[in-house]
């Protein structure tokens, strides 16, 4: 008998006693692998999560978890020709693969990345600025976001079964959490095969992530309210789990990202002769033909200028003659099978339904397949329909397959409106060269998507495409689209922490937050902080530096040297005449080089870069003859795990002879781990 599908749960791998549902190669029509979860202990699989994989997870910072993530996609790049082999199985051709696979890796790199140089070496990320409660600055208020105890359930569709379940993954394992990954049937075994390299690898702490194949009846109710459900797939589904009682009453937290009626719309001002129609139509049957249109954020609705419409249908048939059906692993074939006979069956109801709105102007015939059986494949030739004017269907009915209806419209309001009519969608895209119709269509259709894709003559060698989620980008959408948010970089990591607002002394938000706080403790001793390396230096260090005033003379010098002549340094009438400044003051950047030479150190020690100043605000104008000093403190100290040296941000408040600060900001940075 086919193999059947194993779980890792609770650390150790399941097979269920069930014969178990068989899993059909989409092209031959062959069991796979046959599926079923009978006898798992799901209250096991949660209990491990919280117990074993939660504590182990965040007990490392957030660059440590970054990097095992950055390890474990290195390992999984390393060993995908096996992948792509079972991944055409699915019906996918190379090009659809990479999308999977190699979008599924790259992902986790994009993580890995953004988790060091965006999030402290800690357990704690602070969320904006200090809150002054009080008068005299002894209460304060600070937002923090702290990882939950809790589990990430992934519920994920079959149509991406390598990179669904990555980009998921990752930003749950940043913030700390362990995941639990329920696959989609169809394409259950290409998922099982990555998990089964990751549990391989040793390289995620135990618990981390575990697999369900099979049915996941049950799972919600044993989850509670630190929990949370992301799930990818149809609003019927959605609409079930949403009904769920510990999702509605139990406070287990549920993200949908629902397949959605996208649509690309053409500008009325390009004209067959543009480049940009010639980038419309090839967007089209790209997103239509790509996993063979089974992707929630296909091109649903083209929606273009009705005097170019015919010339628009045209080219898209012309283009769509050219794709070529069959085996996907055969290198010629540009579009292979859908994932299953009864998606296939799914696919031409709509497109029946659709035909009480539309003509059929393309794929009304079987596809001529390329070394593949019509009967034992899915199989299904492109669709192109021309939907009637006003037509309704089109907005309601999506094929989730290789099938697209070209609408018309007359004014840029009506394309917005049309826009709309989708309900909500995961992608929009925009085809102009004409940026009054850019801002005019991407703000009047921005409150139905969640991405818009503006693409012109200039970004089109870059551009990634309609259809193309990016780790750095928020993936979602409201209304049908589902409501949900995921990627966005950092963004979707935060999504999956508590977001808590701490009111407290100053002293006691630096112990909490691992920060300096304006007005918590200083320590200044005989050694100066620049003579201290990382592991030497802590929290709340400062220099008191001496005093210097600042002359007429060093103005003129600083303005003559660096050719910055504005009235307000040069001219004392003019700068008489300035309500701000009444008379000649010093330029801001100049008070910042002298405030430097007064904190700095100059011998060769363990400060070995300054790369940065943020947050720099000039507080009060400095004038001829005013005497400054600094005070510079340790803000915060961050080691990079994979390197001898770490970062360090310093408070630096410039003040004047009464005492009135003229100048705040950060300063940057790099300090030698030791030094001696």
């Amino acid at each position: 008998m086919t193999a059947l599908l194993e779980s890792y749960a609770a650390g150790s791998w399941f097979r269920a006693k069930a014969e178990g549902e068989p899993l059909l190669d989409a092209t031959t029509g062959e069991v796979v692998a046959r599926l079923s979860s009978d006898g798992l202990d799901l209250r096991a699989m949660v209990e491990h999560a919280r117990h074993v994989g939660g504590p182990a997870i965040r007990a490392l910072t957030f660059h440590q978890r970054a990097l095992l993530l950055k390890e474990l996609a290195r390992h999984l790049s390393a060993d995908k020709d096996f992948l792509y082999e079972l991944s055409f199985r699915t019906g996918a051709t190379r090009r659809d693969s990479t999308v999977d696979i190699d979008g599924g890796f790259g992902t986790m790199f994009s993580y890995a990345s953004k988790g060091v140089r965006e999030l402290p070496n800690d357990t704690v990320v602070l969320d904006g600025g200090l809150e002054r409660l009080g008068r005299e600055g002894t209460f304060l208020g600070q937002h923090l976001h702290t990882s939950r105890p809790g589990v990430a359930v992934q519920i994920n569709a079959f149509n991406f079964p390598v990179w669904g379940m990555l980009e998921k993954l990752a930003p749950a394992f940043l913030a700390g959490l362990p995941s639990i990954v329920k696959p989609a049937s169809q394409t259950a075994y290409l998922t099982e095969a990555v998990v089964r390299r990751i549990v391989e690898s040793g390289i995620l702490p135990e618990g981390s992530l575990q697999l369900l194949s099979g049915s996941p009846r049950g799972l919600l109710d044993e989850l509670n309210e630190q929990d949370s459900v992301a799930f990818t797939g149809s609003a019927h589904t959605a609409s079930i789990l949403r009904n769920h009682p510990n999702v509605q009453h139990g406070g287990v937290r549920l993200g949908v990202e629902a397949d959605s009626l996208n649509c690309s719309i053409l500008g009325p001002d390009v004209t067959v002769d543009h480049p940009e129609f010639d980038l419309f139509v090839k967007g089209v049957v790209t997103e239509m033909t790509v996993k063979a249109g089974q992707k929630c954020t296909a091109i649903r609705r083209a929606i273009v200028p009705e005097p170019i419409a015919d010339a628009v249908v045209d080219a898209i048939i012309a283009r769509l003659a050219e794709i070529t059906v069959g085996n996907p692993a055969d290198e010629s074939v540009r579009m292979g099978p859908l994932a299953s006979l009864g998606q296939r069956q799914d696919v031409r109801r709509a497109i029946e339904s659709l035909r009480n709105a539309a003509d059929v102007v393309f794929g009304d015939r079987p596809a001529d397949l390329i070394d593949a059986d019509a009967e034992r494949g899915a199989f299904l030739s492109p669709v192109l329909l021309r939907a009637w004017p006003g037509a309704a269907e089109p907005h309601d009915i999506e094929p989730f397959g290789p099938v697209s209806t070209v609408l018309t419209y007359r004014t840029a309001s009506e394309a917005i409106e049309l826009a709309a009519r989708g309900k909500g969608s995961l992608v929009g895209s925009l085809v102009t060269n004409d940026p009054g119709v850019a801002r005019r269509i991407v703000l009047g259709t921005a409150p139905w998507h969640g991405r818009i894709l503006v693409l012109n003559r200039d970004d089109a060698a870059e551009s990634t495409g309609h259809g193309s989620p990016l780790p750095m980008l928020v993936h979602g959408g409201p209304g049908r689209a589902g409501g949900g948010e995921e990627l966005g970089g950092i963004r979707s990591v935060l999504h999956h922490m508590q977001r808590t607002a701490v009111q407290a002394s100053p002293d006691m938000l630096t112990a909490i937050t691992g920060r300096w706080t304006t007005g918590s403790k200083r320590f200044v001793d005989e050694v100066h902080p620049f003579r201290k390396s990382l592991e030497g230096l802590r929290i709340g260090d400062t220099v008191v530096s001496a005093t210097r005033q600042v002359t007429l003379a060093d103005i003129d010098h600083f303005a003559e040297f660096t050719g910055d002549t504005f009235y307000a340094h040069t001219d004392p009438e003019a700068a008489a005449a300035n309500p701000l400044f009444g008379g000649i003051v010093a330029h801001g950047y100049l008070v910042v080089s002298l405030a430097a030479g007064l904190f700095v150190e100059p011998r060769p020690g363990p400060v070995l870069a300054n790369f940065g100043v943020d947050h720099l605000r000039f507080l009060t104008p400095v004038k001829a003859g005013d005497v400054i000093a600094v005070k510079l403190t340790v803000k915060e100290i961050t080691p990079r795990a994979n390197a001898d040296y770490g970062e360090v941000r310093w408070d630096a408040v410039v003040t004047n002879q009464d005492d009135a600060p003229v100048a705040t900001y950060d300063v940057l940075t790099l300090v030698a781990r030791t030094y001696s």
